[in-house]
């Protein structure tokens, strides 16, 4: 897939958010990478065997005082070529991107992996 249509569906993922998460994602850098980097993987604490999709780097509002301010944006990364790696079909490549949108954004809420598999289960 074309890298400005990966990050068409990076952008309907946001855009198709509630308005009530999207205003919160002001001081929110998403971007589009090829591959996590040697550190983002180092820092993402994810398993040699496992792959990384995508990744996100700040502060989640749930540790952020009322001193927190005067920061750099927080970054949400989305990894194209594993995205792609894993899906068979480009509507698999869609409701990943969406899938690993929403999880990325959940870290910025302050949402754990441990949290998020549970409502995964609970929506299956």
């Amino acid at each position: 897939m074309e890298r400005g249509q990966f990050e068409d569906l990076v952008g309907q993922a946001v855009d198709n958010l509630p308005a009530e998460f999207a205003v919160q994602l002001d001081n929110v850098a998403i971007v589009v990478e090829d591959y996590p980097s040697r550190a983002q993987l180092r820092r993402s604490s994810v398993d040699y065997n496992h792959v990384l999709l995508g990744l996100y780097e700040g502060v989640p509002h749930t540790r952020r005082g009322e001193n927190y301010g005067m920061v750099l944006p927080d970054k949400i990364t989305i990894f194209q070529k594993p995205i792609e790696t894993s899906c068979r079909t480009n509507a698999q490549v869609v409701n990943m991107v969406r899938k690993v949108v929403l999880h990325e954004i959940a870290h910025h809420f302050g949402i754990s992996d441990a949290r998020l598999t549970e409502l995964e289960k609970e929506d299956e």
